[in-house]
């Protein structure tokens, strides 16, 4: 799969994040009890890559192109609503996973994390309202989404976050810190906690835009090597980058002796995985047969090129 030369990742990801800054901000309520706003804002607004919102629109714009334009608006507000839904999650996730009981980090995005700036308490309330405010963004009323689309994203994003995705692999983490684990029960380890909401990021553009099923199985192929060669990468950054430049705690696995791909295969072995796992997504994106995902092209070698 060759990325095509017309293809602009900066100005493409600029506009999709703007729509989606946008979206968060009309959808994040302004009005919570005991000014809990303030604190959901801080978590979720104005920092992040938005890599998981990013996907669902890249596979959105994948398979679009064969629908109805009847359909064509409320499959894109459909397509939003998961983006952001699935933003919110991971904005969830991360205060949760920053707080003393979990990773304890004081840092994230380059600015106190939530139980920093607010109190513990109030952190585990933003975590809390952030997770269910995704699926309500998920199910609006007076919509032309249908209902059967609305369910299926819900499914999707529910078993990815839970404990057979994110939650389980957070647990696995935490009960492997100090343990030297093999290579599978690592990459199981990931492809839970931060695989599978990437993956199901890719599976919901996917959906709203209607692709075929055999483009689907393709797509959860490359959302798969994707998640994982992800968090490979994010172990190298650990080691490679700064605090300043990561914009959390650099060396923090380390220090906490959590195992990572870096620790059990070095440094130059997990840059290779890297690139293989790389070479397997944009095979099944090939294999998918959709003509228009150079987005997702583009994105997948930015995730194993980034520095940060």
């Amino acid at each position: 799969m060759n990325l095509t030369q017309s293809f602009d990742l900066e100005s493409w990801s600029a506009l999709g994040l703007s729509e989606i800054e946008a979206a968060l901000n009309q959808w994040i309520p302004v009005d919570a009890p005991a000014n809990l706003s303030e604190p959901m804002k801080y978590a979720v607004l104005g920092g992040g890559k938005r890599l998981r919102s990013l996907l669902v629109l890249g596979a959105f714009d994948a398979g679009i192109h064969d629908q109805d334009l009847n359909e064509r608006g409320w499959r894109r507000e459909a397509a939003m609503r998961a983006a952001c839904a699935i933003e919110l999650i991971h904005a969830y996730s991360l205060v949760h996973d920053d707080m003393p009981c979990m990773d304890n980090d004081v840092l994230r995005r380059g600015k106190p994390t939530v139980h920093v700036q607010f109190g513990e308490a109030t952190a585990l309330l933003t975590g809390d309202t952030l997770q269910a405010l995704a699926f309500e963004v998920l199910t609006p009323e007076n919509t032309l989404i249908p209902a059967d689309l609305q369910l299926k994203l819900c499914s999707l994003i529910a078993r990815a976050a839970g404990h057979n995705g994110m939650a389980g692999g957070q647990a696995i983490d935490l009960a492997s810190v100090g343990k030297r684990l093999n290579e599978a029960e690592l990459s199981h380890m990931h492809n839970l906690k931060t695989g599978a909401l990437l993956e199901a990021s890719v599976i919901a553009g996917a959906l709203c835009a209607g692709v075929s099923e055999h483009a689907l199985e393709k797509l959860k192929i490359f959302g798969s090597a994707l998640g994982l060669a992800f968090q490979v990468v994010d172990d190298i950054l650990d080691v490679t980058a700064d605090s300043a430049v990561l914009g959390k705690t650099a060396g923090k696995d380390a220090n906490t002796d959590k195992p990572t791909y870096v620790s059990l295969m070095g440094l130059d072995a997990a840059k290779h995985k890297a690139d293989v796992l790389l070479v397997q997504a944009n095979q099944a994106l090939f294999d998918s047969n959709l003509s228009n995902s150079d987005a997702l092209v583009a994105i997948a070698l930015k995730i194993v090129n980034r520095r940060y």
